[in-house]
Order: structure tokens, then C-alpha cells, then sequence
């Protein structure tokens, strides 16, 4: 029988291997042999090659990660139908006390100080902590690191498992000491970043110091498989994360004629400033729609994609006066996309009889 047959239907596949790897704490090379040889999931193929997976996908991989993490062989598990892999998540292994829950192995909530907004928004909503026995207490919402770290300093704050920080753009000049101060005012037992644009040096800088990053997920259920596989991986043991420390940023080429700020009708005034900030466009896009497509959320979330990128952007380093203009044509364009997306999103709610600041 395929294994396709064997498994519970899964959503629309929309994650690569790496992606999953990386929300559950493991070797890409790890669920591949998992995969391949074992054929314990069972992921489709895009047609440029890529392994995609779903959503219960992703579900079915954390559950075995969880798993294997408690002594189970995977080849005792790659066969079993998910139903069967949840109910051996609850039945405490040899010497070990029962959890009393198929999603995590913590007694307790876990504790969470959230940095944006936006992030804390999504927290409240059902879909993220659908699969969840015991969700997480979010114990403190703040603006920005600088207000998490004033909020606790000085003060006898109680113990947080995890401090999760959202951001639209990371640039690593500036994220690693407002993290660390963040850190060290409330001293999580980890630290997990969010992001929409980032450098690969801010990336790999925040990944060795043993923070956890995701590019945040459109998708309210990948957001809680992630945030999930924080609790089982991270916390499935105590070992403490190393000191962040701080790396070197990067940049990249320029372009020509076809996409000069002159075909394209960017005039050289710069953009207003946005009109509806990360939350606003949040709520708007967690509400119910009497439309039969998803236009308004997809228009949301994309409005939120182009303003991350424009502030990203703003703040990127630059190496020549060459690559400094080839940041500004880049923040021009997003500008202008930007104020065409607000427009659209009014149209949006006017569609849809809603009201936006």
C-alpha cells in the first residue's frame, strides 16, 4: 500500500525541508533519511523538485522528533497512522512520568514575554494554539526590546520560558545589543526571533548566539507548529544558551535601465508614512471575510510583507556610493508599492463593510 494511503489526509503542502528542519529542531539530512528510507512522511514534489509539506506534515514530523527525542526507534514509528502517534505521545516511556497531554511535554504553560505587537495579536488567535492541550501564557507584550528590557530592569520579574521577539526588519548592528540587554533584564530559558527581511549575517550572528528564527509564517497553524517545536526541542532539556555575541553584515549588486525610477513613474518626493501599522493590518487580516477568496488577508499580509521590506530596506548597509543607491532605489520602490497597497486595502474594507483607521 503507498504511504500515501497510509496517512491521514494532509493541507495544501507549502513548506520546503529546510523550512521544517528548522521548526523542529532538526537535521535537513535527518528528515531525509527519515523520508527516504524509512518512508515515515510522505511529501509531495513540486515541479521544479522541491519536497513540499503541509501543514500535517509538519504536525506528523514533530510528533516523531518528539518521539525519537524519548528513546522510540523510528522504524517503530514510521508505519503508524497519526492517531497512533499521538496516543504513544501520551504514555509516559519506561522511568518517566506520564505528561498528560499528545502535544508537550511541559507540566505547565509555557511562559512567554512577546516584543510586537502585531505577534501578540496573532497569539489570540484560535487557529495558532488549535493543536495545543495547554497554550502558552503570554506574561508581557511590549513595543520594542528597549521597552521589555526597561519594563524588567531593576525589578524581580518571575521566570520566563521564552522571549519571542517579532520583527519587521533585522539588521544586526543594532539587533544584538537591544537583544542582549532584552535578555538579560529577563533572563528567558530561550530566545526565538520572527522576522520578514533579514541579513544572512544578522541570521547567522542571532542563530549562533542560540536564538531560534523562523521568517514568520503567513499561516496561523505553522505559527503554532513552530512555536510548539520551541517547547518540545528547547525545552526538552535544560541546557542553558551561550552569550550572544555579534557578527559582520553584507550587501548586495546593482541594477539598469529597464527599472529606472523613470519608466516606472517614482517621483523623487519621498512616500507618507504608512497609514496602518502591523497590528491594525493584524486584526484586519484575522477577520472573518464574506468574500469566497481570501483577498483580504492575502492584501493584509502582503501590505505588511512590503513595509517590513521598506524599513529592511532603509537600514541596509552599504559597501560604495553605487550600492547606497541601488538601497535607495530599492526603498523608493517599496515606498510606492507600498502607498498602491493602502489603497487597495481601502478598497478592501469598503468591499467589505469594514472600518479601518
Amino acid at each position: 500500500m503507498p504511504i500515501s494511503t497510509q496517512f491521514e489526509p494532509a493541507s495544501q503542502p507549502s513548506f520546503r525541508s529546510s523550512a521544517v528542519a528548522r521548526m523542529v529542531g532538526m537535521p535537513v539530512s535527518t528528515l531525509r533519511i527519515w523520508e527516504q528510507r524509512h518512508q515515515a512522511v510522505d511529501p509531495t514534489t513540486s515541479p521544479s523538485g522541491h519536497r513540499l509539506y503541509s501543514t500535517a506534515d509538519v504536525e506528523r514530523v514533530m510528533l516523531l522528533r518528539q518521539l525519537t527525542a524519548h528513546g522510540h526507534a523510528i522504524g517503530s514509528l514510521a508505519a503508524l497512522r497519526m492517531e497512533q502517534l499521538r496516543n504513544l505521545a501520551v504514555t509516559p516511556a519506561p522511568g518517566e512520568a506520564p505528561t498528560g497531554t499528545a502535544v508537550s511535554p511541559r507540566r505547565a504553560p509555557m511562559r512567554i514575554v512577546v516584543v510586537g505587537q502585531a505577534m501578540a495579536r496573532r497569539l489570540q488567535r484560535a487557529a495558532v494554539f488549535r493543536r495545543w492541550a495547554t497554550p502558552p501564557q503570554v506574561v508581557g507584550v511590549f513595543d520594542s526590546l528597549a521597552d521589555a528590557a526597561r519594563a524588567a530592569a531593576g525589578q524581580s520579574t518571575a521566570p520566563v520560558d521564552l522571549l519571542l521577539w517579532q520583527t519587521a526588519s533585522l539588521q544586526e548592528a543594532t539587533a544584538m545589543p537591544q537583544l542582549t540587554a532584552a535578555r538579560d533584564a529577563w533572563s528567558p530559558g530561550a530566545v526565538a526571533v520572527v522576522y520578514r527581511f533579514a541579513g544572512v549575517a544578522a541570521r547567522d550572528a542571532l542563530v549562533g548566539a542560540g536564538a531560534a528564527m523562523t521568517r514568520e509564517p503567513a499561516d496561523d497553524e505553522a505559527l503554532g507548529a513552530w512555536l510548539w517545536s520551541l517547547e518540545s526541542t528547547l525545552f526538552g532539556d535544560s541546557e542553558a544558551l551561550g552569550p550572544l555575541r555579534a557578527d559582520v553584515g553584507a550587501a548586495e549588486p546593482s541594477g539598469t535601465q529597464p527599472w529606472s525610477p523613470d519608466t516606472l513613474g517614482l517621483t523623487e518626493h519621498a512616500p507618507p508614512p504608512r497609514r496602518f501599522d502591523d497590528a491594525t493590518l493584524t486584526d484586519f487580516a484575522g477577520m472573518s471575510s464574506d468574500m469566497a477568496c481570501e483577498c483580504p488577508s492575502h492584501v493584509a499580509e502582503l501590505l505588511m510583507q512590503i513595509a517590513s521590506f521598506e524599513a529592511y530596506s532603509a537600514d541596509c548597509s552599504h559597501r560604495s556610493p553605487a550600492d547606497a543607491e541601488l538601497h535607495a532605489y530599492l526603498h523608493r520602490v517599496a515606498g510606492a508599492a507600498r502607498v498602491l497597497f493602502e489603497a487597495a486595502l481601502e478598497r478592501v474594507a469598503i468591499a467589505e463593510g469594514r472600518v479601518l483607521p
